[in-house]
């Protein structure tokens, strides 16, 4: 299997080259980077080592963007910025799967994509196209398609546990979202802002209530299940490299309760691997490092005076689950492998 990477020298795209570096059905990898071509490998990404038996086609070198077109591959990872991918990967459309990780495709109702992005998605004549690849969600729906819009790190984190409750008419529509992620969510650029001087010993909300881009992605998401469903987003910045925990707090309708809660979430990914329900165990971000699993717990925030507020705690690895693991997990559903392939399922110490 032959496989691109567009935008292979940030984050996302660093990672997707050790994961397929390390997928039993990858034989060639091609790396494309507009800002690095013909540079080689190991000496701008040395942790990748010096042993790159799948980057013969490319020499070990980040290749063009025609070049890589050229070579007709399977399928293309495009690890580019909002507004941006779409076009970049232009030719590609109709000739190779695109699994996209920037938002171009996620959101189809042009006018809330307008609302949170400030203007049109780059290419509404693809987004019927286009699948959003939620995994555990639209599994048959990635296993044809062409284009898989990945979702974002913070809607994954927040739309697994909500989603089945949602779906089964547990919960009342407003979820009020607190998630805090970790500086590579802003991405591999260079920026006073998150340098370790200006973000150590410091924690910062932004864009909180709706005006973060991501809280039009989850309630576009919860919708599909409920329409009533209204969304709050309040994320932080916390000074870790990686991760995001979101504590999420929801009101369940009368008559239910967190056991009714357990069982959707039981039903829900009772065959799903990387999704893990801790119970009343709180989880860390730690224990998801590395992994491509999303870890959530619960409990009732009150259960004497107020027993229809439930607290619901979720973990995962923004650069992995929330990014280049789900991505490759998308791959391994469209192309009929299993869902587990290359991909780590425990954390790293």
């Amino acid at each position: 299997m032959k496989v691109g990477v567009v935008g292979a020298s940030g984050y996302t795209g660093m990672l997707l080259l050790r994961l397929l570096q390390n997928h039993p059905r990858v034989e060639q990898i091609l790396p494309v980077s507009s800002s690095k071509p013909g540079e080689k490998l190991d000496q701008e990404d040395p942790g990748l080592g010096a042993f790159l038996p799948k980057f013969e086609t490319c020499h070990g070198r980040f290749m063009t963007l025609d070049e890589a077109v050229a070579q007709q591959p399977d399928v293309v990872f495009a690890a580019l910025p909002h507004l941006a991918s779409a076009s970049v990967c232009a030719p590609f459309f109709g000739k190779t799967v695109v699994i996209d990780l920037s938002a171009d495709f996620r959101i189809k109702d042009r006018a809330v994509f307008h609302r949170a992005y400030g203007q049109e998605p780059p290419r509404p004549d693809l987004l019927d196209k286009a699948v959003y690849g939620l995994a555990e969600w639209h599994t048959q729906a990635i296993k044809t398609a062409d284009i898989i819009a990945n979702p974002g790190c913070y809607t994954t984190c927040s739309l697994l546990p909500l989603l089945p409750l949602y779906r089964t008419g547990l919960i009342e529509p407003r979820a009020v979202i607190n998630a805090a992620s970790g500086i590579s969510g802003a991405g591999k650029k260079a920026d006073l802002k998150y340098l370790l001087t200006e973000r150590a010993e410091s924690m910062q909300g932004y864009s909180l209530g709706t005006r973060h881009r991501h809280c039009q992605e989850i309630e576009d998401q919860t919708k599909s299940q409920d329409q009533q469903a209204r969304i709050l987003f309040n994320p932080h910045l916390v000074p870790m490299k990686r991760g995001i925990a979101s504590t999420i707090l929801v009101d369940l309708k009368p008559g239910k309760s967190l056991a009714d809660a357990e069982a959707a979430w039981k039903s829900a990914y009772k065959d799903r691997p990387f999704v893990q329900y801790t119970a009343n165990r709180i989880p860390a971000t730690g224990e998801v490092w590395g992994s491509n699993r999303c870890d959530f717990g619960a409990v009732l925030a009150d259960p004497e005076r107020d027993p229809s507020a439930l607290l619901i705690s979720s973990v995962l690895d923004n650069l992995v689950k929330g990014a280049s693991g789900q991505a490759v997990q998308n791959m391994n559903l469209r192309f009929g492998f299993p869902e587990t392939e290359g991909l780590p399922w425990t954390n790293q110490i």
